[in-house]
């Protein structure tokens, strides 16, 4: 059985777009997903990415609006129409709470995608407790035990070393899928994630 890790933050707009999707495939491989939430700010301050808001205008305009616009119909994934308003209030525990979920088996693949959808369909703010709280009662979870366990220094140490493995394989954002070791970045590359739980492609990386 092939393995499946998905590295990606809580707030991420491409992880949302491929949220469903990847979902589809592992099933369709009959594999499961192992899910790495990490911390994207660190990692992009790590490899020298500018911040958004040090980038262009056009550059914003483009992968921010234009590409989320373009692959959310594509996707049939339904966005906001603009940058969440609370897109750089903390997420941390928002991916602490995937990772605990993850841990105890609880149904982590659609919490995660309830997650994206909350902060990109309705402008959720994931640094909101009581937000997340519902919508861990709403997916089924223990929302009381589970955030319970996200606060806990043994979940946040999976965090930290999770984002360190990011820095570590050299990722670039987020999402980024590897297949039984090969690196695939970017919900736009999911055939490519089809195709190589099917057929491992010939080389390796790095």
């Amino acid at each position: 059985m092939p393995k499946l890790e998905y590295f990606y933050s809580a707030h991420s707009g491409f992880a949302y777009l491929g949220s469903a999707r990847i979902k589809e495939i592992a099933d369709a491989a009959g594999c499961e997903i192992v899910h790495r939430p990490f911390n994207l700010n660190k990692l992009l301050a790590t490899i020298g990415a500018p911040g958004f808001h040090e980038r262009s205008k056009a550059h914003r305009n483009y992968f921010f609006r234009r590409e989320i616009e373009r692959w959310a119909q594509i996707r049939n994934a339904p966005v906001i129409g603009k940058r969440p308003t609370y897109h750089d209030s903390d997420y941390i525990f928002a991916n602490c709470m995937l990772i605990a979920s993850a841990t105890e088996g609880d149904n982590v693949d659609q919490l995660s995608h309830t997650m994206l959808q909350a902060h990109w369909r309705d402008d959720a703010d994931l640094s909101d407790h009581e937000m997340l709280y519902a919508l861990a009662e709403q997916t089924g979870h223990d929302a009381a035990a589970l955030q319970a366990a996200a606060a806990t220094s043994d979940i946040q140490a999976v965090q930290e070393a999770n984002t360190q493995e990011a820095i570590d394989r050299n990722l670039f954002g987020s999402p980024t899928y590897f297949v039984d070791g090969d690196m695939i970045y970017g919900q736009d590359h999911l055939d490519v994630v089809e195709r190589a739980l099917k057929t491992p492609f010939e080389g390796t990386w790095p």
